[in-house]
């Protein structure tokens, strides 16, 4: 079984399910018992495996963990109750007073809090423009621990060069994150680029039903952690391939409580099965209505890799198995985007992203309105862009839907 959806479908069937059946079954236990009381111990030490607390592992949850591994084809994965806590994670678990990370400066909005917030504790943040690696160079510095990007950020669809500043991390020794959700496991690896941990808000296009949160790191084995300086003497006392993730489940997972419910777990695995025939129909969709937005006297700009005029348009076609379900656009200045949106039909006025409907918002006013107009402008956001996560539904109607609204201005 070599094919992304097969192995997907029949993983839980690798090893023995109880009474046949074709998925791992929901394990709701918290705690776990030991006829042996050496056993436990040899657990706890890591000595043996097996499940000490429902905090740092459960076997539904394993069996998803198991599923996101194979999607990336990477060597180890580490399941949250969100996309963001899984982010949190990094610095939780892997930076220290004094330590140094470089950032895209087009990063979700979250994220890009995140890194601000934790300025204050001490680590420290520089924020450029990652389409260029030169950018991320001249950021370095000698406490520089991680370099993070979106491989397409949201929502203007800027394209990271992935290749090149992976080849800077490695040569530099430098762990290389990459925020995978904007793509999926699907489009693109980043392993591939030699990205050493990889996140993914299962939320998005891995679950797909918009039901459901969840977050996910994935050791790819791309990074020799024998390089990383913030690994604690006990961790390494294990094996160095699993360093990393290891001090994640201790120091975030463990001490900061952010675990994935096994109902959750179960529900995300059942959403991934058919994750690679919902990312091709969106993207599809996706390529059509630019093409369709593009071509408007009524549109200003459309954002998206998939168009020849996008500044990434090589660079993404080089990366991606297709350029992603996400895009933005700016109506003419005398069209009011309010109205724009009330007009349509189809489309949700809703925040998220990969769900199995289209999904549209008016992005200054709502999920970027707290940073303020002049970080947005830094950004490229303007005041009436708008985005669009696109669905599964059937093209024409979204291009019907799309098109009367353009003729009523």
């Amino acid at each position: 079984m070599t094919g992304f959806t097969t192995t997907i479908l029949h993983n839980d069937r690798q090893s023995e399910i109880e009474h046949g059946s074709i998925h791992k079954p929901i394990h709701s236990a918290v705690t776990f018992g030991y006829a042996d009381a050496r056993e436990l111990a040899d657990v706890f030490q890591g000595k043996k495996a097996g499940y000490r607390y429902g905090r740092q592992g459960n076997p539904t949850v394993t069996a998803l963990e198991d599923k996101i591994t194979k999607m990336e084809n990477g060597v180890a994965s580490l399941c949250f109750s969100s996309g963001m806590a899984a982010i949190g994670a990094i610095p939780l678990g892997l930076l220290k007073n004094g330590d140094h990370i470089v950032s895209s400066a087009f990063l979700f909005g979250n994220t890009s809090n995140l890194w601000q917030t934790i300025t204050s504790l001490g680590v420290s943040t520089s924020f450029v423009d990652a389409t260029n690696v030169a950018n991320v160079e001249a950021a370095l510095t000698p406490n520089t621990r991680i370099v993070f990007v979106e491989t397409i950020a949201n929502p203007r669809t800027q394209v990271a060069d992935l290749k090149e500043i992976g080849e800077l991390c490695q040569a530099r020794g430098i762990l290389f994150v990459v925020d995978n959700t904007m793509t999926s496991p699907f489009l693109f690896h980043p392993k591939t680029v030699g990205a050493g941990l990889v996140i993914n808000s299962l939320t998005k296009a891995i679950s797909g039903h918009g039901d459901v949160l969840g977050g996910c790191i994935t050791d790819t084995g791309a990074y020799d952690w024998n390089l990383y300086p913030n690994i604690a003497p006990n961790i390494k006392k294990q094996a160095p391939a699993m360093w990393g993730i290891n001090q994640l489940r201790g120091k975030a997972l463990r001490d900061f409580g952010a675990c994935l419910s096994p109902d959750a777990a179960h529900q995300i695995a059942i959403g991934a099965e058919t994750m690679a025939l919902r990312v091709e129909r969106q993207c599809s969709n996706a390529l059509q209505l630019t093409e369709l937005l593009a071509a408007s006297d009524k549109v200003a700009a459309v954002h998206y890799p998939g168009l020849k005029n996008h500044p990434q348009h090589g660079l993404s076609s080089e990366l991606f198995k297709a350029h992603g379900s996400i895009f933005s656009f700016e109506l003419k200045p005398h069209i009011d985007c309010f109205d724009f949106l009330n007009r349509l039909n189809i489309p949700i006025s809703a925040t998220h992203l990969g769900d199995n409907r289209t999904l549209i918002i008016p992005v200054a006013h709502t999920i970027f309105f707290e940073m303020g107009q002049e970080r947005r402008a830094a950004m490229g956001i303007s005041e009436s862009l708008v985005r669009v996560s696109v669905g599964i539904e059937d093209s024409d109607d979204l291009l019907a839907d799309f098109a009367q609204a353009l003729a009523a201005f």
